[in-house]
């Protein structure tokens, strides 16, 4: 399995290749701050709300990327447990609180739909993140196929990541792929013509990931980075942002270096597109 090294988190996986799921936490540095965006039709997420840019809390410990669809969202339990076993998290009168924003991709239908990322799971990811991971059908991809909209043509998707650099200035994304569209960099529209007849799958797809950079942002900003990581989707997949699919993204700020924010902006939608063809088979 091929691997890849971040310079701003750690990140580790599980994965159980027979049963086609896993689960990815993204561990981040203390105090990191971060917003999301959800385009997709049909997402299935967890601790997303805490990180509007409205709402109090103004940290988030990690990020866990998960197949397993709703089921899978609890092993982010684990990543939770281990987080306040560091003494990660919003500290409170009965303890700290980890903040783990959570996503989950559709993996059921393919082989064993009965194993989903648990708990224990989770907390195993957790433990083996690490700034060197594997990329590929491992982790949260371990189950991911793309290319779903051609019927009976899909091809394998998996767990993917890129960085791009301006100076001192790093954004990097990393994104499980289990998208309905092609990953491709041309608008094709020769299977639109299956979407007038329906589908028998639907909401079996989605992409989510995360950015992260080392320039200073608050929420606000890390909202328009957000953004921007779906711009970098939308360039990558056609076609994005389906009913059939329940895109995110999360974006944090994981340093202190001053940058444009259009410019941080731009270099995500460039990460993000690159992590996902990277996974084109």
């Amino acid at each position: 399995m091929p691997t890849a090294t971040s310079t701003l988190v750690k990140v580790g996986h599980w994965s159980d290749h027979q049963a086609e799921t896993g689960c990815t936490v993204i561990v981040l540095p203390e105090g990191s701050c971060g917003s999301y965006e959800v385009r997709g039709g049909a997402p299935a997420s967890r601790e997303l709300i805490c990180l509007e840019p409205e709402k109090s809390v103004t940290t988030v410990d990690a990020v866990c990327l998960t197949g397993g669809s709703v089921f899978g969202l609890g092993s982010a339990d684990g990543a939770v447990r281990w987080l306040a076993e560091q003494g990660r998290g919003v500290p409170t009168p009965g303890g700290v609180v980890p903040i783990v924003g959570t996503m989950a991709l559709f993996d059921l239908a393919v082989g064993d739909g009965s194993v989903r990322p648990s708990a224990a799971n989770g907390y195993a990811a957790t433990v083996a993140a690490q700034a060197t991971f594997e990329v590929g059908r491992v982790g949260a991809g371990a189950g991911a196929y793309v290319s779903k909209w051609r019927m009976g043509q899909a091809k394998p998707g998996g767990f993917g990541f890129a960085q791009a650099r301006s100076g001192e200035l790093i954004v990097e994304a990393f994104v499980a792929c289990n998208a309905f569209g092609d990953i491709s960099d041309s608008l094709e529209t020769d299977a639109f013509r299956a979407l007038a007849g329906g589908f028998d799958f639907d909401r079996q797809n989605t992409t989510i990931g995360m950015v992260s950079t080392n320039a200073r942002l608050d929420k606000v900003s890390a909202r328009v980075i957000a953004q921007g990581a779906h711009d970098g989707l939308a360039r990558a997949i056609t076609p994005p942002h389906t009913r059939f699919d329940g895109d995110g993204f999360v974006a944090v700020s994981a340093g202190e270096i001053s940058a444009s924010l259009d410019e941080v902006r731009m270099l995500a939608l460039a990460a993000v597109a690159t992590a996902i063809r990277s996974l084109a088979s």
